[in-house]
């Protein structure tokens, strides 16, 4: 069963990716990342990875999930350059 059709199942990987995001954040700050800086890095890369993983699920060509997620923070960068 796809965790997206289980209500159980999507709240836990939610409470996953919220813990995985907080450590992320923490470790940065433990490196001497500013606060703002390290939550904003640690939400990004999450968001970028929940997209990819997302996109890497659905293809129906074998891709290699680590190239998803570099496209897909290309686009991001495309995007965050964008006027």
């Amino acid at each position: 069963m796809p965790v997206a059709a289980n209500t159980d199942l999507r709240e836990r990987e939610l409470i996953k990716q919220a813990a995985l995001t907080a450590a992320l954040t923490d470790a940065l700050r433990q490196r001497g990342v500013g606060n703002i800086e390290a939550g904003l890095a640690a939400e990004t890369g999450s968001a970028v990875f929940r997209v990819a993983f997302s996109q890497w699920g659905d293809a129906t060509e074998n891709r290699d999930l680590r190239d998803v997620i570099r496209e897909t923070l290309t686009r991001l960068r495309l995007l965050a350059a964008a006027e």
